[in-house]
């Protein structure tokens, strides 16, 4: 194997050769000072000749033969293997045969890591369905109006859209009124309903209207719970059902098949949103307003029931609400008429009332309706007004990020006590998205245009409220 002189053996073989040659220029006694000192500069300059020589040898050795070192200092495995081998090489040994893998070289790894990088660029670059809608929403967000955004965030009744007293068809007069107000949705009562083919006429003429002044399709609501309430089975023939309390003991299963047949009788006709199921439970006997629509009077039976429930109600093709958040069950009171208080504090809430929406959200519930139920031991203020119960509750501990919209604002728990616009400001400084049925939709909507403009209410929240409406149109396939 090669060697060669460590630290100072340059110097060393420098320094013998020099002496030698010294002394033996000595010893040959020039005659003359002038060639004795013509011989030293020759000798001098030989000794420098061969030093420069053998320390180019020694250097370029050592370069051939030293180990590889990468970029963190550690000596590289393929550089050990050639050394070991160059080393059984120079010893006469023969290399063991191994079936190892050759290491990759760094060209070839740099190669591979090139392709790679390139691969996931690609992937990067390529569009995702989620993010080419969010793209659309922005978009569509940046081209509307303050008032055009705040319209959106109402579902009204035909009635009060146009100021007709009872609405069975459409035509001019709710086109000049989308114009003036762009709103969200429509939500339709036995009034509005004849028979199916004026029912599909009516939402057919009124989309088409609607596309007229706007990009963003209606919601078109009924509310069709089965049993005491269902509009379309008692003035259009859909299929009828005894109150959803009285399916308690049949199981999942039935209460699946009873909502996927709701939903889809529905659908058929041209509604796009159910505001059920109703995700009470009929916990006090004295219960008038919720009563037997609830599924059960047992907290843990009713989320079982109602979480198949949901799934029954997205698969027949509507989207569903959860209502009445946080629970209108234990209320002795009915929130339509006046005041209806809950005495129930947030520990108890979260071991009874919160089940079943928890299990609707858990199954994917598109929306929440919050009552107007107020909770005495919590806030003492309206659920559907009250930021504890909206932000801290239902978004931030039962983790629910879909569309919160209200009970009818114009129910005498609210009305009674508070103007239209004042309730919709309120409102939204609570974190409600979708505000449902205002006494007066122009002073609502003027309300919250001033609370924007005054600063009491910023763009901003309309806008999260807005995107999580428009998302929804945009999955449920609303928005095209």
């Amino acid at each position: 194997m090669l060697t060669y002189p460590e630290n100072g053996g340059i110097l060393y073989f420098g320094i013998l050769f020099y002496e030698i040659v010294y002394r033996s220029d000595i010893m040959s006694k020039p005659k003359k000072k002038a060639g004795a000192k013509s011989a030293r500069i020759r000798t001098l300059v030989i000794l420098l000749l061969i030093t420069g020589a053998l320390s180019a040898y020694v250097v370029n050795g050592y370069l051939k033969n030293r180990p590889v070192e990468p970029a963190d200092g550690k000596t590289s495995d393929n550089a050990v293997k050639r050394v070991k081998k160059a080393e059984k090489s120079d010893k006469g040994e023969e290399e063991e045969p191994t079936d190892e893998k050759e290491p990759e070289t760094e060209t070839e790894k740099q190669s591979d890591e090139n392709s790679s990088s390139a691969e996931n660029t690609a992937k990067e670059t390529e569009p995702v369905e989620n993010d080419v809608k969010e793209d659309e929403i922005t978009k569509m967000m940046a081209e509307m109006s303050l008032h055009e955004k705040i319209c959106q965030l109402f579902v009204v009744t035909p009635e009060s859209l146009t100021g007709y007293d009872i609405v069975t068809q459409s035509g001019g007069a709710t086109l000049d009124a989308l114009k003036e107000y762009p709103v969200g949705g429509l939500i339709y009562f036995a009034q509005n309903l004849e028979d199916v083919e004026q029912t599909k006429t009516m939402l057919e003429s009124t989309a088409e209207s609607n596309s007229k002044v706007s990009d963003i399709p209606l919601f078109f609501a009924v509310d069709e719970e089965g049993g005491i309430v269902a509009r379309c089975a008692e003035k259009l023939g859909t299929t009828e059902f005894k109150p959803m309390y009285k399916y308690r003991d049949k199981g999942v299963d039935t209460a699946y098949k009873n909502a996927y047949t709701i939903a889809s009788d529905i659908a058929e006709l041209g509604f796009n949103l159910d505001f059920a199921p109703v995700a009470d439970t009929w916990s006090n006997p004295d219960n008038t307003v919720i009563g037997t629509r609830a599924y059960s009077d047992d907290f843990e039976q009713t989320a079982e029931l109602v979480a198949s429930a949901v799934k029954g109600f997205k698969d027949g093709g509507v989207v569903c609400s959860l209502k009445h958040f946080p629970g209108h069950g234990d209320t002795a009171e009915d929130s339509h008429v006046g005041m209806a208080s809950s005495y129930k504090t947030v520990d108890e809430l979260e071991n009874a009332e919160y089940l079943a929406f928890e299990s609707g959200i858990a199954a994917g519930a598109d929306m929440v309706m919050v009552g107007h139920i107020t909770m005495a031991n919590v806030d003492n203020q309206p659920a559907s007004l009250s930021k504890t119960i909206i932000t801290d509750e239902l978004r931030g501990k039962l983790g629910f990020d879909g569309v919160i919209v209200t009970d009818a604002l114009a129910m005498g728990a609210l009305a009674n006590y508070y103007s239209s616009d004042e309730i919709s400001v309120a409102v939204l400084k609570a974190g409600g998205d979708l505000l449902l049925m205002p006494e007066d939709l122009s002073s609502a909507v003027a309300g919250v245009e001033k609370a924007v403009k005054k600063g009491d209410l910023s763009e901003k929240r309309i806008d999260e409220s807005l995107e999580r409406v428009l998302r929804l149109k945009k999955d449920r396939g609303i928005l095209k």
